[in-house]
């Protein structure tokens, strides 16, 4: 895909604690590719009909929005006619397309009694009101159809056999149930007015201690999105990939280094995975997870991933009385068998490939060294080395390492082996 693409990463973690395992992941939107040129050539009229389709949606007119449906594709419009009634309850401050390319996934161009048609890679902008900032971008690969001089939509999905797949909202998969938290949003489909509240609740217990860990300025206020079921949250995360999420509890979404207008983190929940957790697990997943909001705009490629996971554990654990046997079990039996870790976790380790255990000692790594910066040089000083290190380009983390700390990286190496055996022995 041409143009510009946010990173995007995904981590994940079983760990054997006092609670139960505790995975997480972190994972960018993707943004659309830029066309411009492909706009401009395309037929005229389809920017108009996604712009009436846009004001539909806006205005909550289901007569006009399915107005730019394809009356021939009978499938096709039964699910639009229940996407937009499951969108009732969202609260929605904007919508809108962008047509971005024609011919985008390498559907042949027709002309005849059926009706010219055109593959259109179109931008789907939203915003949620009183949480985004900036519009969430999704990317949708639609086959549009001419239907006697009007442009209509015949389908999303025509795109997935080439790889280009439309980005899937929540309110794709079901009627959308809202519950508003102080400080979150939760949006949820089939899993009742109970689980949802639950999420709100442990969501606005974790926004607070989040902003006692965090320095840095933030909105203070989480989206929690929770599907019925794994698939579905792979769904939205557009992936096929079960294997790779099944243990994950939950996921952030968000653009990595955003400015702070960039749009509101999703927190999406595996429904199995987070069910299995006890109460204060799930606490811990939750705190994780929107520590995770508050840092993205500081959160760079530059960042490595034992500082991002561990500062989310630290914030996670902060002020918690469990010794630190019980959270990193699987390093402590490491020391405990004379086989301490002879460096810090490298972005490497948080990979799918891992086993759960190499999984766990990378995240109870991280979360000891940024445990060990808090205690030595300070909390705020953890905070202006997380900060220092996402600005520190190829330099990294080692840089900040010198700056904020004032050692060299080879020394904070010695010092955390050092601090892991004393905590672990």
């Amino acid at each position: 895909m041409a143009g510009r693409q946010v990173k995007r990463r995904a981590v994940r973690r079983l760990r054997a604690a006092l609670c139960a395992a505790l995975p997480v992941a972190l994972v960018s939107l993707l943004a659309g590719c830029d066309d411009p040129a492909g706009a401009q050539t395309a037929p005229p009229g389809i920017q108009r009909m996604l712009d009436q389709r846009a004001a539909a949606v806006r205005s909550r007119d289901a007569g006009a929005f399915l107005a730019s449906v394809d009356p021939r594709a009978a499938g096709y419009r039964t699910e639009q006619r229940r996407m937009f009634a499951n969108l009732a309850q969202v609260p929605l401050a904007a919508w809108s397309y962008e047509l971005v390319r024609t011919d985008a996934f390498g559907l042949p161009a027709v002309a005849g009694a059926d009706g010219r048609r055109v593959a259109a890679e179109v931008r789907l902008r939203y915003r949620i009101t009183g949480y985004d900032t900036a519009p969430v971008t999704a990317v949708q690969y639609l086959t549009l159809t001419d239907r006697g001089g009007r442009w209509r939509i015949s389908s999303d999905s025509d795109g997935a056999g080439s790889g280009r797949r439309s980005a899937r909202q929540l309110w794709d998969q079901g009627p959308v149930e809202v519950v508003r938290g102080r400080y979150s949003l939760v949006l949820g489909v089939g899993r009742g007015t109970a689980a949802l509240r639950e999420l709100a609740g442990r969501t606005d217990a974790a926004v607070p201690a989040v902003g006692r860990a965090w320095p840095g300025k933030w909105a203070g206020r989480v989206v929690v999105e929770a599907p019925q079921s794994l698939e579905r949250m792979a769904e939205l995360l557009n992936t096929t990939d079960l294997s790779g999420y099944r243990g994950i509890a939950a996921v952030t979404t968000g653009a990595a280094g955003g400015a702070p207008a960039a749009p509101a983190d999703r927190v999406v929940v595996n429904p199995e995975a987070y069910g299995e957790l006890s109460a204060a697990g799930r606490q811990i997943v939750l705190t994780h997870e929107a520590t995770h909001v508050a840092t993205r705009t500081a959160t760079t490629s530059a960042t490595p991933l034992w500082l991002s996971e561990g500062f989310a554990d630290w914030a996670a654990y902060r002020g918690g009385d469990r010794p630190a046997t019980v959270t990193a079990p699987e390093l402590a039996h490491a020391v405990a068998k004379g086989a301490p870790p002879s460096r810090l976790p490298a972005d490497g380790d948080f990979r799918f490939s891992r086993t759960s255990r190499q999984l766990a000692r990378a995240y109870e790594g991280g979360w000891l060294a940024c445990r060990m910066i808090a205690e030595t040089w300070g909390e705020q000083r953890l905070g202006a080395f997380y900060r220092a290190a996402g600005r520190g380009g190829d330099q990294g983390a080692g840089q900040a390492v010198r700056d904020q700390l004032g050692v060299a990286p080879a020394e904070f190496t010695r010092r955390w082996r050092a601090y892991v055996v004393e905590q672990l022995d």
